[in-house]
């Protein structure tokens, strides 16, 4: 499969949602929602949930199936709001301490004027830093597109995952084939060159494991998808909660200095 037909398929509508990961991997999720100080950013989802009777905070970057909803979830463009609900959350997860898990699925934080006024860049920088000295596992998983720093802002993990037909880039294709070559329509072209697909990327060493989604070019359902996902949740959070809160610390810093 091409990087260009990956990318269609990461954006597809009927791929499922973080909400729906949520609801297919952990019992008795509870959402929380705003930022405590200016409002509910309905593209960033989260709360608590268990998984196999252990408290778990969860966190994702919401978008929709049709028009409806996607204008509900801001097409999965975040606001610094969202951002800060996400940060929020994580903070409270490490006072408990809750091991943490993101869904990722956004070609990008929000590029409105109104979002710059709210800073934009300091909600995902801050997140970024507060990310790296959380003193709780974190792993981060891409369920679609996982696009430039809006991404980024969830996925400081421990771990960061993808599922197989997924993106993580720095920008978009169309992005890409604009500034280099100053011509949109050549982004097939530059998403073979971007090294953008989960395979490309674990074999770079940029992420730690790809969830299979089909066996021998045939799709798996999505039951199994799900089983398979959650078994390696609890295997890799088994993993990391022997380690301590410092090591947990060196160890994310180790895993993004080694590139």
């Amino acid at each position: 499969m091409t990087a260009s037909e990956i990318v269609a398929l990461a954006r597809k509508t009927t791929r499922l949602t973080a909400l729906e990961y949520m609801n297919f991997l952990f019992n008795d999720f509870i959402e929380f929602h705003g930022d405590r100080s200016y409002r509910d950013d309905k593209a960033v989802v989260g709360g608590i949930a268990t998984l196999q009777n252990q408290p778990i905070t969860v966190i994702g970057i919401q978008k929709g199936h049709n028009l409806e909803e996607n204008m509900m979830r801001n097409f999965g463009s975040p606001h610094p709001e969202g951002y800060r609900k996400a940060l929020r959350l994580m903070k409270q997860a490490e006072k408990f301490g809750r091991p943490v898990v993101t869904f990722i699925n956004t070609a990008g934080a929000y590029c409105g004027v109104e979002a710059e006024e709210r800073g934009q860049g300091e909600a995902i920088a801050r997140n970024l830093m507060e990310m790296s000295q959380l003193k709780v596992p974190i792993i981060a998983i891409i369920i679609g597109e996982g696009g430039s720093g809006g991404a980024l802002a969830l996925a400081m993990g421990n771990q960061v995952w993808m599922m197989e037909h997924t993106m993580y880039s720095i920008l978009s294709p169309e992005g890409f084939s604009s500034i280099l070559w100053k011509d949109a329509s050549r982004s097939k072209e530059a998403a073979e060159l971007m090294k953008l697909t989960a395979r490309d990327l674990l074999g770079l060493d940029v992420i730690d494991k790809m969830i299979e989604e089909t066996d021998q070019k045939v799709l798996l359902a999505q039951e199994t998808i799900m089983q398979n996902l959650k078994n390696e949740l609890i295997l890799a959070l088994q993993q990391l909660g022997k380690l301590t809160p410092e090591e947990l610390v060196e160890d994310r810093y180790k895993r993004f200095r080694k590139y």
